[in-house]
């Protein structure tokens, strides 16, 4: 029989091997329009959710006092996906994971104006080493003009409102209800694509293309089941795992090698997460940043 704890483990490294296996589809997927990978990605999570609604919520699951908030955090969501799908098709795999542990720095910026936290010495340095690693691992993007490397900041500043918008939201909805509507956004946005031509996959692809919604469900699942039986200081540095699979997958699927600048830009970055959560944890205020749901 597992303790709490040992449960908190398995469950966050189920929730990191599904987000690999997330992002490993997603880049496979460059043959197919944008617009259609977050079909699947929204449709799928939509037929999980289902799943997990309490029986007392079948009938007005949907109810919701706060629908403007629950906007804000779809926009926001939906900016961070097509970013770092968009990101993911285009640069190595090692980049992107590397560069999107940053999103903690930027949720420490906007909570100092959007919740009007206080931010010490610590976190400050802990922002300045961040965006030095940033700065370090895409550096040969800027100096070759190559655009793509935006786009991974662009997933951190928007999974960042994301968090924010979530901590606001958790003292009144449930965790599934917020995904749900963002699932549900996915689905509306990606079918307003299909006059930009969508490809009719094979019965192979199609089942390959369905698990990007599936993993996606179960990774958040998984994730808040593992901050549920643990605590969180525990379990959260096993999400640095990421990086190891992205650089396995990314060698013996695509050939990809990471640089030595990526992975001394991605220890950067990784140590100043480590600090802003250790912070968080002292002060008691912490913003758990999930993933790209």
């Amino acid at each position: 029989m597992l303790t709490k704890n040992q449960l908190g483990f398995l469950y966050m490294f189920l929730s990191v091997c599904a987000f690999s296996i997330m992002d490993i589809i997603v880049k496979w997927s460059e043959d197919y329009p944008l617009g259609e990978v977050l079909f699947f990605r929204g449709f799928f999570g939509i037929l999980f959710y289902f799943f997990i609604i309490p029986k007392d919520r079948r009938k007005n699951f949907y109810y919701t006092k706060r629908a403007g908030l629950h906007f804000l955090r779809c926009l926001s969501g939906l900016i961070a996906l097509v970013a770092i799908f968009t990101a993911l098709r285009n640069l190595p795999l090692a980049t992107v994971v590397s560069i999107s542990f940053a999103a903690p720095i930027f949720t420490t910026i906007f909570s100092i104006f959007l919740l009007k936290e206080k931010v010490g010495f610590y976190r400050w340095l802990a922002v300045i080493v961040g965006f030095l690693g940033i700065i370090v691992i895409t550096e040969p993007g800027f100096s070759s003009l190559n655009i793509y490397y935006l786009y991974p900041i662009i997933f951190c500043l928007g999974l960042s409102y994301v968090a924010i918008t979530i901590r606001q939201l958790s003292t009144t909805e449930p965790v599934w209800l917020i995904s749900l509507y963002f699932s549900v956004a996915i689905t509306l946005l990606s079918l307003l694509t299909i006059p930009y031509g969508w490809v009719m996959p094979n019965f192979y692809d199609l089942i390959i293309l369905s698990l990007i919604g599936i993993f996606g469900g179960v990774a958040n699942l998984w994730l808040s089941q593992s901050y549920k039986f643990s605590e969180v200081s525990l379990v959260t540095p096993l999400k640095y795992l990421a990086l190891i699979f992205a650089i396995i997958f990314g060698y013996f699927i695509w050939g990809e090698v990471p640089t030595i600048k990526t992975l001394m830009g991605s220890s950067l970055v990784i140590i100043s997460s480590i600090i802003i959560f250790r912070r968080e944890i002292y002060h008691k205020n912490q913003v758990t940043v999930v993933r790209h749901e």
